[in-house]
């Protein structure tokens, strides 16, 4: 924190409940509402400790409520406490990237101090709506499933909806690399009380790529106090909008998990003795949303593009946390728990995943109708599961059985292979364009491809990838020996192996139904 020049306000400490404190001061010299107070202590490890608090109520004349941002082990009543004069401040500007910052704007990667020039209020008025300009055009992520049925818009917001574990952060990985690599644009990832073993690994595999260089990252993980998850979003959205407002930039912001902002909001709301409301969230949950989320948007000097990673609690997305998010959004990308059992990743359900910018004036016509012929398929697919699981697929009409057969492709196609998992897949991560992307998916609902097997078409890149597989896999089976008549059928489900092939966990049809399609097989 940088102290004001100005004679400081002294009060002392009154009485500490965890993180809140209530301190006391001279009639007629409260420190404002979220001005930051400084107060040095000696913590139980016997370390001078300086800490700082930020102003949340006022108690009568002479008295205020304050939430600390770090840990109070060792804090005792009577102690000293300094009003700074003014709110938490961050450092801005080019020396910011490439370093990891706490919420107070200090270095944390052990990488020695940087001077910094300026340094700006985490708390700051959004842009006035006369500085607007509307969010129309595409921002190219390389994932197709993205880019195909929910585009994202450049300095709009976009959310992340999934439960635990069905690949939030490997996504947003994913996209920093890509907008990195690809697009060379700035970035900066805020770590809201998620993992640290994640932050760490994001870190070291930025620093391996040489990604981050473009990258500023702000991190408040769950073993942080409630006050520093609660603000360490607004001082990493702060660092970006410097980029915006002073650069003309067009910078990414990466939020994981605004759940958690939601979540710290709600610990200190209740150690501040505020009344909750529905399921137990603060009453103030709309107002702190709508601070954060209109802070975030584009100017006519630049733009902040927002991905935020929301987890639903119970997978119930209507959950007051994550329906509170929804209005400020542009696009939503959803992740499935029953399309992650399947082993489809990236784990996007195409059908409740939307965007704004998906009309023809902003995307292009054919983009537009590939798009919603996509969707088409696979909601009539999902209509088809309970006959099909019932009666099996024989009896459905014959367009009903190809288009079951094109959207089982399409389902297998919208996996795609990522570079950030590569460690972990063993297989080559994929970018893919989105003319690519389009044209791909143009062909396989056209009919151009119904002759391929299914499994041909997990995670590939492009049509042409996929195409090539199938041909090497040919080559492959033309120098075994001649099979038995007996074995032929057999012969034709082997040719692209089994170990790529997804598990269908959820897909209840009958053995005639899976021996019947396109080298499905019963070894599935």
């Amino acid at each position: 924190m940088e102290a004001s020049t100005e004679k400081r306000t002294v009060g002392r400490v009154e009485e500490i409940q965890g993180v809140v404190i209530e301190a006391v001061f001279p009639d007629g010299e409260l420190p404002e509402i979220y001005n930051a107070l400084e107060l040095d202590f000696t913590s139980n490890e016997d370390e001078e400790v300086t800490l700082v608090l930020e102003v949340q109520q006022h108690l009568g004349d002479d008295r205020v409520r304050a939430v600390a941002m770090d840990a109070t082990d060792g804090l005792s009543r009577g102690t000293e406490v300094r009003d700074t004069g003014g709110p938490i401040t961050v450092p801005v500007g080019r020396g910011t990237l490439g370093r990891i910052f706490n919420l107070l704007g200090e270095t944390i990667d052990d990488e020695g101090d940087v001077e910094f020039d300026e340094r700006w209020p985490i708390h700051r008025p959004a842009p006035e709506v006369e500085d607007l300009t509307p969010a129309t055009e595409i921002l190219e992520t390389g994932i197709k499933v993205v880019d195909l049925l929910a585009p994202y818009a450049k300095g709009g917001k976009v959310g992340l909806f999934g439960g635990a574990g069905v690949g939030k952060t490997v996504l947003i990985q994913e996209l920093i690399r890509n907008i990195a690599e690809e697009h060379e644009g700035l970035s900066a990832f805020c770590g809201v009380g998620e993992r640290s073993r994640e932050g760490n690994d994001l870190w070291l595999e930025m620093k391996e790529s040489g990604v981050l260089e473009n990258t500023i990252l702000v991190f408040g993980q769950m073993n942080e106090p409630p006050g520093a998850r609660m603000r360490v979003a607004l001082s990493g959205l702060t660092m970006a909008e410097y980029f915006r407002e002073e650069g003309g930039q067009d910078v990414l912001l990466f939020i994981d998990n605004i759940f958690r902002f939601v979540q710290a909001g709600s610990e200190v709301s209740a150690l501040l003795g505020r009344m909750p409301s529905q399921v137990g969230y603060q009453p103030t949950l709309e107002t702190e949303m709508g601070q954060l989320q209109e802070r975030i948007t584009s100017t006519r000097k630049g733009s902040v593009t927002s991905v935020q990673a929301i987890y639903v609690p119970a997978d119930d997305l209507t959950d007051p946390a994550p329906a509170t998010v929804f209005p400020h959004l542009n696009a939503t990308t959803t992740l499935s728990r029953s399309i992650s059992e399947k082993g489809i990743y990236p784990a996007v359900d195409p059908l409740d995943s939307t965007s704004t910018i998906l009309k023809p004036g902003v995307v292009g016509e054919e983009h537009y109708n590939v798009a919603t012929q996509v969707k088409e398929i696979m909601q009539r697919y999902k209509e088809l599961q309970d006959i099909i699981a019932i009666l099996g697929i024989d009896e459905l009409s014959d367009e009903d059985k190809q288009t079951v057969q094109r959207a089982r492709k399409v389902e297998r196609f919208l996996s795609q292979p990522f570079f950030v998992a590569e460690a972990f897949t063993g297989t080559e991560g994929k970018y893919v364009p989105v003319e690519e992307t389009v044209r791909s998916f143009k062909e396989v609902i056209e009919g151009k491809h119904d002759e391929l097997p299914e499994r041909a078409f997990y995670m590939k890149g492009s049509i042409d990838e996929v195409l090539e597989g199938v041909k090497g896999s040919d080559k492959k089976g033309a120098g075994k020996p001649e099979a038995s008549e007996e074995d032929e059928d057999s012969k034709e489900d082997d040719g692209e192996g089994t170990e790529e092939q997804p598990q269908d966990v959820q897909d209840n049809k009958s053995t005639e139904e899976k021996d019947s399609e396109n080298g499905e097989g019963s070894e599935e």
